[in-house]
Protein backbone atom coordinates (compact mmCIF):
# COMPACT_ATOMS: atom_id res chain seq x y z
CA UNK A 1 0.00 0.00 0.00
CA UNK A 2 2.69 2.15 0.69
CA UNK A 3 4.52 1.80 -2.65
CA UNK A 4 1.41 2.15 -4.59
CA UNK A 5 0.71 5.48 -2.23
CA UNK A 6 4.37 6.86 -3.92
CA UNK A 7 3.88 6.02 -7.44
CA UNK A 8 0.27 7.75 -7.31
CA UNK A 9 1.70 10.51 -5.84
CA UNK A 10 4.60 11.27 -8.20
CA UNK A 11 2.42 10.88 -11.31
CA UNK A 12 0.33 13.80 -9.63
CA UNK A 13 3.70 15.55 -9.31
CA UNK A 14 4.85 15.00 -12.29
CA UNK A 15 0.98 16.34 -14.03
CA UNK A 16 1.27 19.09 -11.89
CA UNK A 17 4.64 20.47 -13.03
CA UNK A 18 3.78 19.74 -16.89
CA UNK A 19 0.69 22.04 -16.17
CA UNK A 20 2.96 24.60 -14.83
CA UNK A 21 5.47 24.40 -17.45
CA UNK A 22 2.41 24.50 -19.88
CA UNK A 23 1.70 27.57 -18.36
CA UNK A 24 4.52 29.28 -18.63
CA UNK A 25 5.56 28.69 -21.75
CA UNK A 26 2.08 29.79 -23.10
CA UNK A 27 2.29 33.16 -20.50
CA UNK A 28 5.75 33.71 -22.36
CA UNK A 29 4.85 33.68 -25.49
CA UNK A 30 1.68 35.93 -24.99
CA UNK A 31 4.33 38.38 -23.41
CA UNK A 32 6.52 38.18 -26.54
CA UNK A 33 3.16 38.89 -28.60
CA UNK A 34 2.60 42.02 -26.15
CA UNK A 35 6.41 42.89 -26.48
CA UNK A 36 6.23 42.65 -30.10
CA UNK A 37 2.91 44.53 -31.25
CA UNK A 38 4.05 47.22 -28.86
CA UNK A 39 7.84 47.24 -30.71
CA UNK A 40 6.45 46.77 -33.83
CA UNK A 41 4.76 50.09 -36.00
CA UNK A 42 3.35 50.01 -39.68
CA UNK A 43 3.89 53.12 -41.97
CA UNK A 44 1.75 52.92 -44.71
CA UNK A 45 1.97 54.79 -47.77
CA UNK A 46 1.70 58.56 -48.13
CA UNK A 47 2.22 58.79 -44.53
CA UNK A 48 5.42 59.06 -42.05
CA UNK A 49 5.76 58.04 -38.47
CA UNK A 50 7.62 60.30 -35.74
CA UNK A 51 9.11 58.15 -32.96
CA UNK A 52 9.25 60.30 -29.64
CA UNK A 53 11.48 59.20 -26.91
CA UNK A 54 9.70 60.58 -23.72
CA UNK A 55 8.10 63.06 -26.44
CA UNK A 56 11.27 64.25 -27.56
CA UNK A 57 11.06 63.32 -31.38
CA UNK A 58 14.21 61.01 -31.74
CA UNK A 59 13.55 59.74 -35.55
CA UNK A 60 11.24 60.09 -38.46
CA UNK A 61 10.50 57.01 -41.05
CA UNK A 62 8.92 57.93 -44.00
CA UNK A 63 9.18 54.63 -45.82
CA UNK A 64 6.28 52.03 -45.85
CA UNK A 65 6.55 49.01 -43.94
CA UNK A 66 6.93 47.39 -40.28
CA UNK A 67 9.76 50.32 -37.93
CA UNK A 68 10.56 48.63 -34.96
CA UNK A 69 11.26 50.63 -31.65
CA UNK A 70 11.06 50.29 -27.51
CA UNK A 71 7.56 49.81 -26.74
CA UNK A 72 5.86 52.83 -24.74
CA UNK A 73 6.17 54.63 -22.29
CA UNK A 74 9.80 54.89 -23.69
CA UNK A 75 9.11 55.65 -26.93
CA UNK A 76 5.82 56.54 -28.63
CA UNK A 77 4.82 57.03 -32.17
CA UNK A 78 3.12 59.91 -33.79
CA UNK A 79 1.54 59.45 -37.44
CA UNK A 80 2.34 62.66 -39.96
CA UNK A 81 -0.08 62.47 -43.15
CA UNK A 82 1.88 62.96 -46.34
CA UNK A 83 -0.94 63.52 -48.64
CA UNK A 84 -1.64 65.81 -51.06
CA UNK A 85 -4.23 68.20 -49.62
CA UNK A 86 -6.02 71.69 -51.36
CA UNK A 87 -7.40 74.73 -49.55
CA UNK A 88 -9.27 78.20 -51.66
CA UNK A 89 -8.55 81.46 -50.13
CA UNK A 90 -12.46 82.40 -50.76
CA UNK A 91 -12.96 85.84 -52.73
CA UNK A 92 -10.10 88.39 -51.75
CA UNK A 93 -10.92 92.05 -52.94
CA UNK A 94 -7.38 93.24 -54.39
CA UNK A 95 -5.78 96.31 -56.20
CA UNK A 96 -4.32 95.82 -59.81
CA UNK A 97 -1.21 98.27 -60.61
CA UNK A 98 -3.73 100.45 -62.50
CA UNK A 99 -5.70 101.07 -59.51
CA UNK A 100 -8.84 98.93 -60.20
CA UNK A 101 -10.42 96.99 -57.34
CA UNK A 102 -11.06 93.05 -58.36
CA UNK A 103 -12.07 89.94 -56.58
CA UNK A 104 -9.81 86.82 -56.89
CA UNK A 105 -10.55 83.75 -55.81
CA UNK A 106 -7.05 81.49 -55.74
CA UNK A 107 -6.68 77.37 -55.13
CA UNK A 108 -3.32 75.52 -54.02
CA UNK A 109 -2.58 71.96 -53.43
CA UNK A 110 -0.09 71.60 -50.48
CA UNK A 111 1.04 68.70 -48.49
CA UNK A 112 4.00 68.04 -45.68
CA UNK A 113 7.27 67.65 -47.50
CA UNK A 114 8.59 64.11 -46.86
CA UNK A 115 11.30 65.19 -45.34
CA UNK A 116 12.64 64.70 -41.76
CA UNK A 117 13.28 68.33 -40.95
CA UNK A 118 9.94 69.54 -42.43
CA UNK A 119 7.96 66.47 -40.79
CA UNK A 120 9.55 67.61 -37.46
CA UNK A 121 8.77 71.55 -38.20
CA UNK A 122 5.67 70.36 -39.32
CA UNK A 123 4.59 68.54 -35.63
CA UNK A 124 6.08 72.12 -34.06
CA UNK A 125 4.57 75.20 -35.93
CA UNK A 126 1.38 73.34 -37.07
CA UNK A 127 0.59 70.63 -33.98
CA UNK A 128 0.12 67.85 -36.38
CA UNK A 129 -3.34 69.45 -37.45
CA UNK A 130 -3.75 69.80 -41.19
CA UNK A 131 -6.83 71.64 -40.80
CA UNK A 132 -5.38 74.57 -38.70
CA UNK A 133 -2.71 74.75 -41.50
CA UNK A 134 -4.92 75.02 -44.13
CA UNK A 135 -6.72 77.85 -42.34
CA UNK A 136 -2.96 79.70 -41.63
CA UNK A 137 -2.46 78.55 -45.56
CA UNK A 138 -5.90 80.63 -46.60
CA UNK A 139 -4.43 84.07 -44.86
CA UNK A 140 -0.89 83.66 -46.21
CA UNK A 141 -2.85 83.25 -49.46
CA UNK A 142 -5.13 86.35 -48.77
CA UNK A 143 -1.59 88.66 -48.09
CA UNK A 144 0.12 86.98 -51.04
CA UNK A 145 -3.19 88.24 -53.25
CA UNK A 146 -2.31 91.83 -52.40
CA UNK A 147 0.99 91.97 -53.33
CA UNK A 148 1.35 89.71 -56.40
CA UNK A 149 -2.05 91.91 -57.76
CA UNK A 150 -0.26 94.94 -57.40
CA UNK A 151 2.13 93.86 -59.85
CA UNK A 152 -0.52 93.36 -62.91
CA UNK A 153 -2.81 95.62 -64.68
CA UNK A 154 -6.33 94.26 -65.06
CA UNK A 155 -5.85 93.65 -68.86
CA UNK A 156 -3.08 91.55 -68.72
CA UNK A 157 -5.24 89.40 -66.00
CA UNK A 158 -8.28 89.55 -68.20
CA UNK A 159 -7.50 89.86 -72.21
CA UNK A 160 -8.87 88.09 -74.81
CA UNK A 161 -5.86 88.77 -76.69
CA UNK A 162 -3.26 85.83 -75.33
CA UNK A 163 -0.34 87.34 -76.38
CA UNK A 164 -1.34 90.54 -73.52
CA UNK A 165 -2.38 87.72 -70.86
CA UNK A 166 -0.39 87.15 -68.29
CA UNK A 167 -2.49 84.75 -65.92
CA UNK A 168 0.48 82.36 -65.98
CA UNK A 169 2.82 84.80 -65.18
CA UNK A 170 0.57 85.56 -61.96
CA UNK A 171 -0.14 81.81 -60.64
CA UNK A 172 3.70 81.36 -61.01
CA UNK A 173 4.42 84.39 -58.72
CA UNK A 174 1.48 83.85 -56.62
CA UNK A 175 2.66 79.86 -55.77
CA UNK A 176 6.81 81.88 -55.54
CA UNK A 177 5.56 83.88 -52.92
CA UNK A 178 4.01 81.47 -51.08
CA UNK A 179 6.50 78.93 -51.11
CA UNK A 180 9.01 80.95 -49.51
CA UNK A 181 6.71 81.64 -46.44
CA UNK A 182 4.97 78.49 -45.73
CA UNK A 183 7.84 76.11 -45.93
CA UNK A 184 10.44 78.02 -44.07
CA UNK A 185 6.64 78.37 -41.15
CA UNK A 186 5.15 75.25 -41.16
CA UNK A 187 7.59 72.71 -43.28
CA UNK A 188 4.73 72.24 -46.12
CA UNK A 189 5.51 73.20 -50.14
CA UNK A 190 3.21 74.22 -52.69
CA UNK A 191 2.05 71.79 -55.16
CA UNK A 192 -0.07 74.17 -57.34
CA UNK A 193 -1.32 77.26 -57.13
CA UNK A 194 -4.37 78.95 -59.88
CA UNK A 195 -7.00 81.20 -59.73
CA UNK A 196 -10.02 79.85 -59.37
CA UNK A 197 -12.31 83.25 -59.79
CA UNK A 198 -11.88 86.35 -60.79
CA UNK A 199 -14.33 89.00 -61.15
CA UNK A 200 -15.06 92.87 -60.82
CA UNK A 201 -16.97 94.74 -57.99
CA UNK A 202 -19.94 97.52 -59.81
CA UNK A 203 -17.94 100.49 -59.60
CA UNK A 204 -14.64 98.95 -60.95
CA UNK A 205 -17.24 96.82 -63.58
CA UNK A 206 -18.69 100.36 -64.84
CA UNK A 207 -15.23 102.05 -65.09
CA UNK A 208 -13.86 99.11 -66.84
CA UNK A 209 -16.70 99.09 -69.52
CA UNK A 210 -16.32 102.77 -69.93
CA UNK A 211 -12.20 102.34 -70.04
CA UNK A 212 -12.75 99.46 -73.13
CA UNK A 213 -15.71 102.07 -75.00
CA UNK A 214 -13.33 104.36 -75.21
CA UNK A 215 -10.21 102.74 -76.36
CA UNK A 216 -12.42 100.81 -78.71
CA UNK A 217 -13.54 104.50 -79.94
CA UNK A 218 -9.82 105.27 -80.40
CA UNK A 219 -8.94 102.33 -82.39
CA UNK A 220 -12.24 102.98 -84.31
CA UNK A 221 -10.94 106.60 -84.76
CA UNK A 222 -7.64 105.62 -85.86
CA UNK A 223 -8.83 102.85 -88.32
CA UNK A 224 -11.06 104.96 -89.78
CA UNK A 225 -8.30 107.65 -89.94
CA UNK A 226 -6.09 105.20 -91.67
CA UNK A 227 -8.94 104.03 -94.11
CA UNK A 228 -9.02 107.80 -95.01
CA UNK A 229 -5.56 108.18 -95.23
CA UNK A 230 -5.34 105.24 -98.06
CA UNK A 231 -8.59 106.19 -99.85
CA UNK A 232 -6.65 109.69 -99.75
CA UNK A 233 -3.71 108.04 -101.47
CA UNK A 234 -5.46 105.76 -104.10
CA UNK A 235 -7.68 108.75 -105.52
CA UNK A 236 -4.34 110.40 -105.80
CA UNK A 237 -2.72 108.05 -107.46
CA UNK A 238 -6.08 107.25 -109.27
CA UNK A 239 -6.29 110.90 -110.50
CA UNK A 240 -2.76 111.07 -111.47
CA UNK A 241 -2.49 107.74 -113.69
CA UNK A 242 -5.60 109.53 -115.18
CA UNK A 243 -3.98 112.34 -115.76
CA UNK A 244 -0.60 110.54 -117.32
CA UNK A 245 -2.89 108.00 -119.40
CA UNK A 246 -4.85 111.12 -120.72
CA UNK A 247 -1.81 112.63 -121.83
CA UNK A 248 -0.01 109.38 -123.11
CA UNK A 249 -3.21 109.36 -125.21
CA UNK A 250 -3.33 113.03 -126.35
CA UNK A 251 0.52 112.49 -127.52
CA UNK A 252 -0.36 109.18 -129.08
CA UNK A 253 -3.39 110.76 -131.07
CA UNK A 254 -1.80 114.03 -132.02
CA UNK A 255 1.07 111.63 -133.11
CA UNK A 256 -1.34 109.47 -135.36
CA UNK A 257 -3.28 112.51 -136.23
CA UNK A 258 -0.11 114.20 -137.59
CA UNK A 259 0.88 111.11 -139.42
CA UNK A 260 -2.51 110.57 -140.87
CA UNK A 261 -2.35 114.53 -142.20
CA UNK A 262 0.92 114.03 -143.77
CA UNK A 263 -0.11 110.74 -145.50
CA UNK A 264 -3.06 112.35 -146.60
CA UNK A 265 -1.32 115.34 -148.26
CA UNK A 266 1.42 113.40 -149.52
CA UNK A 267 -1.87 111.64 -151.09
CA UNK A 268 -3.16 114.97 -151.96
CA UNK A 269 0.04 115.63 -153.76
CA UNK A 270 0.27 112.67 -155.22
CA UNK A 271 -3.15 112.71 -157.03
CA UNK A 272 -2.51 116.61 -158.13
CA UNK A 273 0.45 115.31 -159.51
CA UNK A 274 -1.42 113.12 -161.82
CA UNK A 275 -4.41 115.41 -162.97
CA UNK A 276 -4.38 118.91 -161.27
CA UNK A 277 -7.78 119.90 -162.96
CA UNK A 278 -9.52 116.68 -161.96
CA UNK A 279 -8.10 117.04 -158.57
CA UNK A 280 -9.72 120.47 -158.39
CA UNK A 281 -13.10 119.77 -159.16
CA UNK A 282 -12.93 116.97 -156.76
CA UNK A 283 -12.21 118.91 -154.19
CA UNK A 284 -14.24 121.46 -155.19
CA UNK A 285 -17.40 118.85 -155.32
CA UNK A 286 -16.18 117.53 -151.83
CA UNK A 287 -16.47 121.41 -150.74
CA UNK A 288 -19.81 121.90 -151.52
CA UNK A 289 -20.94 118.92 -150.26
CA UNK A 290 -19.77 119.87 -146.67
CA UNK A 291 -20.75 123.38 -146.65
CA UNK A 292 -24.46 123.17 -148.48
CA UNK A 293 -26.98 120.97 -146.63
CA UNK A 294 -30.53 120.17 -147.71
CA UNK A 295 -31.48 123.48 -146.35
CA UNK A 296 -28.76 125.42 -147.27
CA UNK A 297 -29.73 128.52 -149.74
CA UNK A 298 -26.95 130.44 -151.23
CA UNK A 299 -26.42 133.23 -153.30
CA UNK A 300 -22.99 133.33 -155.09
CA UNK A 301 -21.26 133.86 -157.99
CA UNK A 302 -20.87 130.95 -160.29
CA UNK A 303 -17.77 132.07 -161.79
CA UNK A 304 -16.25 131.59 -158.57
CA UNK A 305 -14.48 128.47 -157.13
CA UNK A 306 -16.24 125.80 -156.51
CA UNK A 307 -18.96 126.26 -157.91
CA UNK A 308 -17.50 127.49 -161.38
CA UNK A 309 -17.28 124.00 -161.90
CA UNK A 310 -21.25 123.43 -162.22
CA UNK A 311 -21.63 126.41 -164.92
CA UNK A 312 -18.41 125.34 -167.04
CA UNK A 313 -18.89 121.28 -166.27
CA UNK A 314 -15.89 119.36 -166.94
CA UNK A 315 -12.75 120.65 -169.00
CA UNK A 316 -12.90 120.18 -172.80
CA UNK A 317 -10.74 117.41 -174.02
CA UNK A 318 -8.06 118.77 -176.37
CA UNK A 319 -8.40 117.23 -179.80
CA UNK A 320 -5.70 115.18 -181.20
CA UNK A 321 -3.07 117.36 -183.73
CA UNK A 322 -3.62 115.55 -186.90
CA UNK A 323 -0.46 117.21 -188.08
CA UNK A 324 1.29 115.08 -185.70
CA UNK A 325 2.00 111.64 -186.61
CA UNK A 326 0.90 108.79 -184.98
CA UNK A 327 3.71 106.30 -184.73
CA UNK A 328 0.82 103.11 -184.35
CA UNK A 329 -0.96 104.57 -187.26
CA UNK A 330 2.22 104.93 -189.64
CA UNK A 331 2.77 101.37 -188.52
CA UNK A 332 -0.48 100.14 -189.53
CA UNK A 333 -0.49 101.66 -193.29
Amino acid sequence: MTGQATSDFAESTGDTRLRLTLRITLAAVVLAAAIAAASLVMVGPGQAVVVTEFGDPVRVVTQPGLVWKIPAPVESTVPVDLRLRTTSSGLQDVGTKDGLRILVQAYLAWQVAADPAHIRQFLRAGRNDPDDVARQLRSFMGSALQIVASDYTLSELVNTDQGRARLAAFETQLRDNLSRQVLDTYGVTIVQVGVERLSLPAETLAATVARMRAERETVAAERTAEGLRIAAEIRSGAARDARITGARAQQDAAEIEAKSREQAAAIRADAYALDPELYTLLRSLDTITATVGPKTRLILRTDAAPFRALVEGPPATTPPDPTISDPARTSQR
